[in-house]
Parts: C-alpha cells; sequence; structure tokens
C-alpha cells in the first residue's frame, strides 16, 4: 500500500488520480489550498487525508509531503500565469526532492517537449526540465486535449444553441482524453514506479475531428449540433495562449499513439469520446446558467 501525495486533488486531473489510488486500496493525502470546500469534503468521504498545502507557502509542502511514498503533482497558469505556473512547479519539485520521495509523477501536456511556442505548454515543460535535474525518480505523463472542457465555458454556452464552436477546420483530427482516464493511467503509473520511471509518455484516449465531435454531441445531447470554426483572431481578444494552442494543434496537429496506449495498457479502461459524451448529464448541464465567457 502507497501513501500518495496528490496535489490539485480538487480539481480535474488531481480528484481523478486521487480516486482511482483509492479505489486500488492506496492511501491518499488530498492536498489542496481549500480544505474546507465541497470538493474536498467529497474526497473525506471517500477516504482521503486531506491537507492544506500551498504551492508559494514552503512550509506547508514540507509538512504535506513529510512521510509520503510518492507524489502526483499538477500545476496551471490559469488564474495566474505561466511564470507562477514554472516557479510553483518548481518549488514543488523541490519540496519533493528534500522529502526523499521514492517517485513523482507530473502531468504536463501533450506535446510540450517539442518547442510548440504554446505558452502554457512551455511552463509546463520548464517543470519537466526541473523534474529530470531534480534526482528524483520522476515519470511525466502528458494528457492531450480534455474532453471535460466541453462541458462547461464557452464550448457549453455555443451548444445550447445548437452550435459546437471549435477554432479548428471541420477535418482537423486532434487527440483527445478525459480527466477520469488521466487519474487511472496516472494511479497505474504511480503503482508500478519500477517500470515507468524515467518515461514521458503523451497520452490520449481517442483523435476525432471537430465534425466527429459535434456528430457525437447530437448523439449524446438529443438534439442537432452543428460544428462551427472560430476565427482564431477572434481567440486571440480573449487569450494569446489559448490562440497560440488551437494554431499549434491546426498546423502541427496534436497526434498521439492511441492504438498503442489501449494495446498496452488496456486496464485505463480509456475512453472514446462518444462514450464519454454518452455518460455526461446534457439535460442538467444545458439547462445550467451561461457563463457568457
Amino acid at each position: 500500500m502507497l501513501t500518495v501525495a496528490v496535489t490539485g486533488a480538487t480539481g480535474a486531473q488531481g480528484g481523478a488520480t486521487a480516486r482511482a489510488l483509492l479505489a486500488a486500496g492506496h492511501r491518499v493525502r488530498a492536498l489542496t489550498r481549500r480544505p474546507d470546500s465541497p470538493a474536498a469534503d467529497d474526497l473525506r468521504r471517500l477516504g482521503a487525508d486531506v491537507r492544506h498545502a500551498d504551492f508559494d507557502d514552503a512550509a506547508s509542502l514540507d509538512a504535506a509531503l513529510a512521510g509520503a511514498d510518492s507524489l502526483f503533482a499538477v500545476t496551471t497558469p490559469f488564474g495566474t500565469d505561466t511564470a507562477a505556473e514554472t516557479r510553483q512547479g518548481t518549488a514543488l519539485v523541490d519540496a519533493a526532492t528534500a522529502a526523499r520521495l521514492g517517485h513523482i509523477v507530473f502531468t504536463s501536456a501533450a506535446h510540450a517537449d517539442r518547442g510548440t511556442g504554446v505558452p502554457h505548454y512551455e511552463s509546463k515543460h520548464l517543470v519537466e526540465r526541473h523534474l529530470r535535474a531534480s534526482g528524483v525518480p520522476w515519470t511525466v505523463i502528458a494528457p492531450a486535449a480534455f474532453m471535460d472542457n466541453y462541458t462547461g465555458g464557452w464550448t457549453l454556452d455555443g451548444l445550447r444553441d445548437g452550435t459546437f464552436g471549435w477554432p479548428m477546420p471541420d477535418d482537423r483530427p486532434f487527440a483527445l482524453i478525459p480527466a477520469v482516464d488521466i487519474g487511472a493511467f496516472a494511479a497505474l503509473v504511480l503503482q508500478r514506479g519500477d517500470e515507468f520511471t524515467g518515461r514521458r509518455i503523451d497520452i490520449a484516449s481517442d483523435e476525432r475531428t471537430p465534425g466527429q465531435i459535434a456528430e457525437a454531441l447530437t448523439a449524446a445531447v438529443g438534439r442537432p449540433i452543428a460544428h462551427k470554426e472560430v476565427p482564431l483572431a477572434h481567440v486571440r481578444t480573449r487569450s494569446t495562449d489559448l490562440a497560440a494552442m488551437f494554431e499549434y494543434f491546426t498546423t502541427c496537429g496534436l497526434d498521439v499513439d492511441v492504438a498503442g496506449l489501449r494495446r498496452d495498457y488496456p486496464e485505463v479502461g480509456w475512453h472514446s469520446f462518444t462514450d464519454w459524451a454518452a455518460g455526461q448529464d446534457w439535460t442538467a448541464l444545458l439547462s445550467s446558467a451561461p457563463t457568457h465567457a
């Protein structure tokens, strides 16, 4: 039985990883800045040891990591900026190194090691490089685009009007993954540390074009959904970072060996986009208040 510290435990990736580890019988320290949140309470009910930790508070990290066997590390620039993401990720690696953890699994982004020029990919790659130099046994898992993003924000707003607004051509394929599959794969890596130490693995569950996504959403939502290509110029007015990401998706492509992952790690239970979409409660989602983001 492992004792695994999980950062971002009340978020999508950390929460999915915590749940997968708990289901496998391991001890989970769910690290969060908000231990009094409803999401933290949900983890407590599942058996997690919820602890306060703040990437900008070294003492809180030291206390949260002391005595743990391994760490699942997730960082984000959203809500702060890419410089903060790199600073916080570096601090987390340093704290784990000082705690002499046996394994760090860092979740980055698919292709972040390829010089994409996408700001939030580059910030993650800087953390990856620091991790590799730390001397602690490490693994980098690098998820593709998140299916879960389609259940909120401007994408969900568009679905209410029968439109899947996406800043890519109708026939350009790209790789996708839901948080539940990230968590299942991360738990697998943590449990089989010797097999995965020193490896960087891009992960995805499916590959679809925007047109195919719209078709799957039509079936899942129960109403016609049509893909509409959102101009990159419009995205750029909201976020130059996301615009750079979509430009990379369109020009270079986000290819991941989906078939190989399904063949080599069937126990993850990889979800196709169609299966994932069919499992969402679209009635509740579409009746929620629009974000107007």
